[in-house]
């Protein structure tokens, strides 16, 4: 599908793409009408901090726990649903108080009703792929084996999504482009509390199991603070200003326009434009004009 207006995959989709997870997961969670980011670094930070996460979280369950803790991580991502399902809505609607002075709850509609709409799709796979994992275990072999392949699936589906929502965060940055980080940090300061509260270290050292469960949100706060003061400093962009008082942002060109359907090509014509005769003039100064007599006379 194309980008165009009321279209929502950023790419289309054949029955070849679904192979690859990561490709759909690709059109879906990153739709054709969220705007681009206006700083790449900080996108890729978000990116970084992701698989930094899923790489201690996995070393976690791996091996401090004496095994893979695959059912705890159903357990988790089925709460961590439900905690976004919650949060996501009730941020938006303390932001909407906060913007109230600046414009109308109407003049977002279209971009929040978006917004809600790809919270539940993400929502709806992560719960999915927990319900084919648990079906698993009631059916015979060949059921299971099938329900354990589509799972798998949707494992790969639902974390290359979570990948890609990192920067928009569920859209909200069509909304207004500070509400991704601000909706990052409240997420998972909320997700890391009860874990403190309990006192649920993941067997880990009292040292260890704070600095992991903390690291989690300091990780994001900072990325997120970074975030923000950039768009303040540099788009003018203020957290609590209604996104109709706000100046447009242009997100930065590529370093090359595109050429083709996957390649690129540097600036053509000369880079200080045209020359101008030789291009580090005569080397001993103007010579003299030509003449055609014997230069001996005659």
């Amino acid at each position: 599908m194309s980008s165009a207006h009321g279209s929502w995959l950023s790419e289309r989709l054949t029955a070849r793409t679904f192979l690859k997870p990561h490709h759909v997961a690709r059109a879906v969670f990153h739709p054709a009408w969220i705007p681009e980011a206006v700083d790449p670094s900080v996108e890729q930070l978000k990116r970084i901090r992701v698989v930094a996460g899923a790489v201690a979280a996995l070393g976690v369950y791996t091996f401090v726990q004496g095994g893979f803790a695959f059912d705890e991580m159903l357990d988790n991502a089925a709460t961590a649903s439900a905690v976004l399902f919650f949060i996501t809505p009730l941020t938006v609607g303390v932001m909407l108080y906060v913007w109230r002075r600046g414009g109308t709850v109407r003049q977002l509609k279209a971009p929040l009703v978006n917004a809600f709409k790809l919270l539940l799709l993400f929502i709806g796979s992560v719960l999915t792929t927990v319900l084919i994992f648990r079906l698993g275990d009631v059916f015979g072999i060949l059921p299971k084996l099938v329900l354990s392949l589509a799972g798998l699936w949707l494992a790969f589906f639902v974390i290359a999504g979570a990948v890609r929502l990192t920067g928009n965060f569920f859209g909200t940055a069509a909304v207004h482009r500070g509400l991704p980080p601000l909706l990052a940090t409240v997420t998972t300061w909320l997700m890391a509390v009860p874990d403190l509260v309990t006192g649920d270290l993941h067997g880990l050292s009292l040292t260890l199991g704070i600095l992991f469960i903390l690291g989690a949100p300091v990780t994001v706060t900072a990325i997120a603070l970074l975030e923000l003061r950039r768009l303040r400093r540099r788009h003018g962009i203020r957290l609590t200003a209604h996104p109709a008082v706000l100046p447009p942002v242009t997100p930065p060109p590529p370093p090359y326009a595109p050429q083709g359907p996957g390649g690129f090509l540097p600036p053509q014509g000369h880079p200080y434009g045209p020359p101008q005769g030789h291009p580090y003039g005569h080397p001993y100064g103007t010579p003299p004009p030509y003449n055609p007599r014997n230069p001996y006379g005659g």
